[in-house]
């Protein structure tokens, strides 16, 4: 990273914490741990930890394979070999292990993470998330039961009444893990501590994606508006009363045909069109990969007017554009697609909207 995008990602808001000021993320986080402690009688020690970790915090101590895709440069932000912004807060884990020798204990993680991500109404490339570990040293060990009784007072805690359900996935952290559901929303995963990151103890992972949570709670449909500085929006982000939303803008939308590398994937689309548009990214609304195809399938005629070479792909990429404040100029959007297509097409021939 360089020293600027090193000093940019520091001095992000973490919504978690309340020396930044109030907002909405912190009262679903109490709310979780208080529903917990209450239902467990059991001490909540939280810790939100740094943003900066060790590699073998973030990976290596949490069970993931030398070769697990996750910790490629392309999806991790690593600042050397050895450090790298945390890309979950479940890095935070090992290290409150190592010190907890209370008997039974709710460890709670809540802060900002920094990933690789597609771009749309529910992903941000700086997500919020908290991490709940259940651990207990004595008495009888933790079951499924008791994970299921766990998710079903988080849900309680920020949206009551509302129905979840789960579907099994693997973690190498957890055992029985389990991906948890709001409607067709995914609002975090769980499981079973694995004992070898425990140290023997038995626990009950979790890992809440607090963005999504406070979306749901509020009624905001657009994850953007969680770190808007209009100030209609940004009064109403103080607490957990429902979003009044604000006059909307009109979408517009730019399709792009791109050369691309052939290993080019959604979630890296979406993390350069961060970087390459800078603070004017929050006017992007969405990026849809609407097709892709492979050098061999296209006609010469389309590998001709894109210049593709061997090796590359054709992505047909939708760009939808709606600033969160005002309407966006046809000339503005033609000069944000022009920039979006600068730096994403690898191509040999240009077709530019100015």
């Amino acid at each position: 990273m360089t020293p600027d995008e090193l000093s940019a990602a520091l001095s992000l808001r973490d919504l978690t914490d309340p020396e930044a000021g109030e907002h909405a993320m912190q009262h679903v986080v109490s709310a979780i741990e208080y529903a917990l402690a209450r239902a467990w009688v059991i001490p909540v020690r939280r810790d939100p930890g740094p943003r900066i970790v060790s590699v073998t915090d973030n990976y290596d101590r949490l069970r993931y394979s030398p070769e697990a895709v996750t910790r490629d440069s392309r999806y991790s932000r690593y600042l050397d070999g050895e450090r790298m912004f945390r890309s979950h807060t479940t890095a935070r884990i090992p290290a409150l292990l190592d010190a907890n020798a209370l008997p039974d204990v709710l460890l709670s993680v809540p802060g900002v993470c920094y990933r690789r991500d597609v771009i749309d109404h529910r992903h941000v490339g700086e997500p919020h998330q908290l991490d709940l570990w259940r651990i207990r040293r004595s008495g009888p060990p933790l079951t499924e039961a008791d994970l299921v009784h766990m998710i079903g007072l988080v849900v309680a805690a920020v949206l009551p009444g509302l129905p979840w359900r789960t579907q099994p996935n693997t973690h190498p952290y957890t055992l029985a893990g389990r991906e948890i559901y709001v409607g067709d929303v995914e609002i975090g995963e769980c499981g079973l501590a694995h004992p070898e990151v425990t140290g023997g103890a038995s626990g009950l992972a979790m890992g809440l994606g607090l963005d999504r949570l406070v979306m749901l709670a509020k009624g905001v449909d657009d994850i953007r508006l969680l770190r808007s500085a209009d100030p209609r929006v940004a009064a109403q982000m103080g607490d957990l009363s429902p979003y009044r939303p604000v006059s909307t803008m009109p979408p517009t939308h730019r399709d792009l045909s791109l050369a691309v590398a052939g290993d080019l994937d959604a979630e890296l689309l979406g993390d350069r069109v961060r970087d390459l548009l800078g603070p004017d990214a929050a006017a992007v609304e969405e990026i849809v990969v609407r097709s892709e195809t492979g050098y061999a399938e296209l006609p010469d005629s389309a590998r001709a007017r894109m210049g593709l070479r061997p090796g590359q792909k054709n992505v047909l990429l939708r760009v939808v554009l709606r600033d969160l404040t005002r309407t966006l100029t046809a000339a503005e959007a033609n000069a944000l697609r022009d920039r979006i297509y600068a730096g994403l097409h690898e191509g040999e021939v240009y077709e530019w909207a100015t």
